[in-house]
């Protein structure tokens, strides 16, 4: 090993040695002519002629045999000796140098300005290195930072890793809109149109979010979007849990599902639409906007409605059948109408509709003389009281008499906040609902009446009565054949 960096040592004495001589003898050079002229105005014997060049030291190493490298260096300098001009190719204006200007380094190529630059490691390969460690390094974070960033999202989406709780979440009607979409066949094309109900995807991820049963609302709504959630969920309030993923939240957030809250209603006989909706709005069921405009617009399947279109909500007015309901809280306005008018549907029976048609009505007109009744007859059970039939048979006799029916009841129907007697206003006020001015039915039923005062309506007692007045002292009616008998027994009350 020393032997060789002897060699080595050796090799670079040598070159430097050879360099330094070099650059001496161009520095001592007579400058050339830069022309023609300039090269004929000199005399040719001025010029010097060219030096012998000084014999080079000649080094070997003793006891040691050169190199390759050290006999193709000897062997061209030797071969640039042979040539004229010292193998220079220069004509004899200028000092021959010992050294030909092609030079070679120790290798025996020709030098470069590398060759006279200390050996040392290649900056290039530093940074090279460097660099690759530094994007390594960079993949890694990257890849931890997104594997971070992936559990997270799962754990949301799959609640995992969850505390076990339940929270209450409540979505309202108003967060819901209804919309009109075209029905697609297998094919993709338009076979018509349907009416659905759409959820405020906004409005529920915060809730969620609120509740704590999921933490990234953005994930939650991404979900719901690419999964068309906002038609699956409904109005109302649900108990949900913290175990639920994502699919089970929006699973659970629909009517009739196992988390749906409910809860009963009672509606008694005689209810108008403006108090059934009332009571609702109260129990938290529906607001009462909502079910004004279900009442008003949405289209109900039901042949005892008639073909009266939407527009009006008085339209359903007695067909809400009085009864206990269990109802989702916060449910959708419509579906809460629908119980009531399936019940409805339940009750109604053929020999009913074979009735109103054996009497030459519409079953319509039977449920209007049923509301009639429903306000106006005195029923206690305790007392074995129940005026219904009759108060229907002074209804009948008045409709085949052509008289007024005179019911303030009907009168007061516009005036649902009203209590107490109609007012002389109320009296006076031209409507068809006034039945002291006009003859005939009210246009609707006036209150949504129970099965027995249907029933009286389709079966009145037979009688020779025309008018009933109401006794203070006992609470019930009085009827007579004759308006002088009924003025009499009126002046003795007092009704104020």
């Amino acid at each position: 090993m020393a032997d060789e960096l002897d060699k080595i040592n050796e090799i670079f004495r040598i070159h430097e040695e050879i360099v330094n001589d070099t650059a001496k003898e161009e520095t001592e050079l007579p400058v050339q002519p830069s022309g023609p002229e300039e090269s004929s105005a000199r005399p040719k014997e001025d010029v010097p002629r060219a030096q012998p060049a000084a014999p080079r030291r000649e080094v070997t190493a003793s006891k040691k045999t050169a190199t390759p490298r050290e006999h193709n260096r000897s062997k061209a300098a030797e071969e640039a000796k042979k040539k004229p001009n010292g193998g220079t190719g220069r004509k004899s204006g200028r000092r021959e140098s010992a050294e030909p200007d092609d030079k070679t380094n120790f290798t025996g190529d020709a030098t470069t300005e590398r060759d006279f630059r200390p050996v040392r490691q290649s900056r290039e390969y530093k940074s090279g290195c460097l660099g690759g460690v530094m994007y390594f390094v960079f993949i890694v974070c990257v890849s931890i930072i997104l594997a971070c960033f992936a559990w997270m999202a799962a754990s949301d989406a799959l609640a995992l890793n969850q505390d076990s709780f339940s929270a209450m979440v409540t979505l309202p009607s108003s967060a819901f809109e209804t919309k009109t979409v075209d029905v697609l066949d297998e094919n993709g094309n338009k076979t018509g149109t349907q009416r659905v109900t759409s959820a405020d995807i906004e409005y529920i991820s915060t809730a969620l979010k609120e509740a704590g049963l999921i933490e990234y609302r953005w994930l939650f709504e991404f979900f719901c979007r690419i999964s068309h959630a906002d038609t699956k969920v409904t109005p109302g309030t649900y108990e949900l849990k913290s175990s639920y993923d994502y699919r089970a939240l929006i699973s659970n957030m629909r009517a009739g599902s196992g988390a749906a809250q409910t809860i009963k209603v009672t509606f008694p006989e005689g209810f108008s639409l403006y108090q059934i909706f009332k009571r609702l709005e109260e129990n938290e069921v529906c607001d009462f906007d909502s079910l004004v405009e279900a009442a008003q617009s949405y289209k109900y399947n039901y042949s005892f409605l008639g073909e009266l279109e939407p527009g009006d909500m008085s339209r359903l007015e007695g067909f809400l059948f009085p009864d206990t309901y269990e109802f989702y809280v916060g449910m959708q306005a419509s579906s809460a109408i629908n119980k009531f008018l399936e019940r409805f549907h339940y009750i109604l029976t053929a020999d009913m509709l074979k009735q109103a048609e054996d009497r030459g009505m519409s079953l319509r007109d039977i449920v209007t003389i049923a509301s009639l009744i429903e306000k106006e007859a005195a029923v206690d059970p305790e007392n074995n009281v129940d005026e219904r039939a009759r108060v229907a048979s002074v209804i009948y006799n008045r409709l085949k008499a052509g008289m007024p029916l005179g019911i303030d009841a009907s009168i007061l129907y516009e005036y649902p906040e009203h209590e107490g007697a109609p007012t002389a206003t109320m009296l006076e006020k031209d409507s068809p609902y006034n039945t002291r001015l006009y003859q005939g039915l009210p246009p609707t039923p006036i209150c949504n009446p129970g099965l027995d005062a249907i029933q009286a309506a389709l079966n009145p007692e037979t009688t020779g009565y025309y008018y009933y007045a109401l006794d203070t002292e006992t609470g019930t009616h009085r009827f007579f054949t004759n308006e002088r008998e009924f003025n009499a027994f009126v002046a003795t009350q007092s009704y104020g």
